[in-house]
């Protein structure tokens, strides 16, 4: 029971937070609040953010290790395109908050199962079928649907929406390359102690020549410290809570809960944002996307228990073979 309220209480605090830093970098990013218009900016300091208090607790106070095994080799064609495309995600994602609603990114971002399976066949990660065929064809409808019914769309933001989606898309299958091919099974801790840096510089390169020049010409560089520290902090709390979520269940897990927060985020931005319009089509669009991606969980639930079954018994006979007693002995 105490295990339970434990998950119950990791998968609260992960909603909570994932819901809050979306409404925290809109909140940063608008020109109506805070008024920091710099979204690769912003993400360039999670990322130095992130890797400072990672070498912290893994080098310095040492509460959490860092996972032996990797290479420069492993590094270079694994993490750094694992960083980039980690980069490229937030990125873009944040810049879209400069064109459109929380809530219409949201939607948008429903898209993305269908980005990971088409890259994932192309990749030879997935397999198509008619099945995955029909799911794909179930959440575009739905997100097609939820654009025709947004009052206020900006094609810009929905550019860089969708070029964030790519770019997380192509960040899950490095990863899944990254752990089937190269054999090194890293925690999350681990997995930002090394992709950090890695995203901040490549981020640090286009923020030299795009957003630098903006901000000395304005002739101003005082931005409230501490408002941009929290919102950094809030990140990195984020990336904890998925750590505890994935230790103490699973990823799928932190995927359906993942769909409950987009639902919270996306009505909660209804009532906190004026440029929040949100019609009975958006909704309806929305829900058929969402209950496209409900059956893309279903089906990864059940390819994954088939899997562990078909391990499970292969191992166990491979300790029957191998064992030194048996009725012949």
């Amino acid at each position: 029971m105490a295990d339970r309220l434990r998950t119950y209480a990791y998968l609260l605090l992960y909603i909570a937070l994932s819901s809050g830093q979306i409404f925290f970098n809109k909140w940063v990013l608008s020109s109506k609040e805070i008024n920091f218009p710099y979204p690769l900016g912003l993400t360039l300091l999670h990322m130095v953010f992130s890797s400072v208090l990672c070498f912290l607790v893994t080098k310095v106070f040492k509460i959490m290790k860092v996972e032996e095994g990797m290479t420069a080799e492993i590094y270079l064609t694994s993490v750094v395109p694992i960083g980039a495309m980690f980069a490229m995600t937030l990125w873009l994602g944040n810049t879209a908050y400069l064109y459109i609603s929380v809530a219409f990114a949201q939607m948008l971002k429903a898209i993305m199962p269908v980005a990971v399976f088409i890259l994932g066949v192309a990749a030879g990660l997935e397999v198509m079928s008619c099945r995955m065929l029909l799911i794909m064809s179930v959440i575009s409808f739905g997100v097609l649907v939820a654009s025709i019914g947004e009052i206020n769309i900006n094609w810009v933001g929905v550019v860089y929406q969708m070029g964030g989606v790519v770019g997380e898309a192509l960040r899950l299958i490095f990863m899944e390359i990254f752990v089937k091919r190269k054999g090194l099974k890293l925690n999350p801790i681990s997995v930002m102690y090394y992709v950090s840096p890695c995203s901040a510089l490549c981020l640090f390169i286009p923020w030299i020549f795009l957003e630098k020049p903006k901000i000395d010409a304005s002739g101003s560089w005082n931005f409230p410290p501490v408002v941009l520290a929290l919102n950094s902090l809030c990140t990195f709390a984020l990336n904890l809570s998925v750590f505890l979520v994935i230790t103490h269940t699973s990823a799928l897990t932190i995927r359906v809960a993942g769909v409950i927060k987009d639902w919270v985020v996306v009505l909660l931005s209804a009532l906190l944002f004026a440029d929040t319009k949100l019609t009975i089509i958006n909704l309806f669009g929305y829900a058929i996307a969402i209950a496209g991606v409900a059956a893309y969980n279903n089906h990864k639930l059940k390819k994954e228990a088939t899997r562990r079954t078909s391990d499970d018994t292969e191992n166990a006979q491979s300790v029957q073979l191998t064992s030194p007693s048996g009725p012949n002995k």
